[in-house]
């Protein structure tokens, strides 16, 4: 997989932070398929944000399949047949307070993304044109997506 992260990242919008950057450094992954960076400083300004520690987690992890599935030969029989896919998935970890006498538990972000065998060499267009304009809405949306996880309102 060719997915590398360049060091600092730009954070996208979101309320209280100005101009926000994550540096990185590169980090072991739970498992061979996965590449993992870990938060090691913060730019801009973002009062009250931690970078990554053993008690309050920073990174941000992707993982890839560890076979590729392919489509088998299909037959025109008239039965529906099931496409395996093949799935990849960015997980973003971080420790958050819920409590001051509590340790901090984890907010977990996961992207996933569905790939049906055979579409990646007949319809790369078509998965270029769903994952820009997906990660488009998510970025364009950033704010709004901090601001509801807060207020728990859309």
């Amino acid at each position: 997989m060719t997915m590398t992260l360049t060091t600092p990242v730009t954070g996208a919008a979101q309320a209280n932070l100005t101009s926000p950057t994550y540096s990185l450094v590169t980090g072991t992954a739970p498992d061979q398929n996965g590449r993992s960076y870990a938060v090691s400083a913060l730019g801009g300004t973002q009062t009250g944000v931690d970078v990554n520690s053993a008690s309050r987690p920073f990174t941000i992890t992707a993982w890839w399949p560890k076979v590729l599935r392919g489509l088998q030969y299909i037959t025109n029989s008239g039965r529906n047949v099931q496409v395996p896919k093949n799935v990849y998935k960015w997980v973003t970890r971080k420790g958050v307070s819920v409590h001051a006498d509590l340790p901090a538990e984890l907010l977990v972000i996961t992207t996933e993304v569905s790939v049906p065998a055979g579409a990646d060499t007949l319809d790369a267009a078509n998965i270029r044109a769903a994952m820009s304009a997906h990660l488009g809405a998510v970025a364009q949306n950033s704010q709004e997506f901090g601001n509801t996880a807060v207020s728990g309102t859309p």
